[in-house]
């Protein structure tokens, strides 16, 4: 079971979220802003972060970067409306790990973060 960070100020959204990957075995905490969202990301509590671009006080992106300055290694999802090859290219270049436009298909975000899990827990096994 994972911990995963959803970092979205849709409170609809974040419940839907957190139904869907609660369901799927994960511990879920949502928390709205992106302020919050690095600190708490900064505390080696969680195992993932689905973090939305646009959120008050700090963006996704700037949290992302934030993160990556600090060499942050908690895998991001990035979840946006923002759809342009420059956001996407942004994002990954950043530090995400995956990148997933709004609108979607909620069961499709939760295989994309299994499968980054997976990853994460077979890199751990191999390297310690």
């Amino acid at each position: 079971m994972a911990h995963i960070l959803v970092a979205d100020d849709d409170d609809l959204l974040g419940e839907l979220l957190r139904f869907k990957l609660e369901g799927a075995g994960h511990r879920v905490t949502i928390i709205g802003d992106g302020r919050s969202a690095l600190e708490a990301a900064q505390s080696d509590a969680y195992d993932l972060m689905v973090l939305d671009a646009m959120m008050p006080v700090l963006s996704g992106p700037e949290v992302l970067s934030a993160l990556g300055q600090r060499g942050s290694r908690l895998p991001v999802v990035m979840l946006t409306a923002r759809k342009g090859q420059d956001d996407v290219l942004d994002a990954l270049s950043s530090g995400a790990r995956d990148y997933l436009t709004k609108p979607f298909i909620p069961d499709e975000l939760v295989a994309r973060v299994n499968a980054i899990l997976r990853t994460e827990a077979a890199r751990v096994t191999t390297h310690g």
